[in-house]
Order: C-alpha cells, then sequence, then structure tokens
C-alpha cells in the first residue's frame, strides 16, 4: 500500500475535511484519506495513487498545494466548504 502527503492551503473546518474526504475517496485505488485540520494535511492511502490526479482535485475544489494560493481559489474554497456541510 502506497502513501501520499499532500499539504494544501483554504482548510478550514469539518466542512471542508468532508468535501475534500468525499472527492479523494472516489477515486479508483483511495483506501483512506486523513486529513490533519491545523496543518493543512492530506494523507492518501492506497493502491496506484496518482499524486498530480489528487492535487488538480484539490485545485479545482479551492483547496490548492501549498504555495499555489490565490484570491479566486480561496473564494472558490468556501463554496466547496458550504457543500461539504450540507453533505456531511
Amino acid at each position: 500500500m502506497e502513501t501520499l502527503e499532500i499539504f494544501v492551503e483554504n482548510i478550514k473546518c469539518g466542512g471542508c475535511m468532508s468535501g475534500i474526504k468525499k472527492a479523494l475517496s472516489e477515486f479508483k485505488g483511495v483506501k483512506s484519506v486523513e486529513i490533519t485540520l491545523e496543518e493543512e494535511k492530506i494523507l492518501i492511502q492506497g493502491e496506484h495513487l496518482d499524486r498530480t490526479t489528487y492535487i488538480n482535485k484539490m485545485d479545482s475544489m479551492g483547496y490548492p498545494e501549498k504555495g499555489n494560493n490565490t484570491l479566486f481559489k480561496e473564494a472558490k474554497s468556501y463554496v466547496s466548504c458550504a457543500i461539504g456541510k450540507v453533505n456531511s
């Protein structure tokens, strides 16, 4: 089993974490997703993991990899957060 560690930006609460977990868990091969709010760290465990795929997904939701944040991505993360709260 492989483990990927990705640090992102804009994780604010449980709603954000819920949306991220749901989105990443839908990818083939992903067995578990753990998120540390304080560090904004995502640990993905599974088989045949493709880092670029997950980074692109997080970026599209407004959670870019550390150092790649923009005002637009920050605003987009609020929408993803709200969706995560509704769906949790």
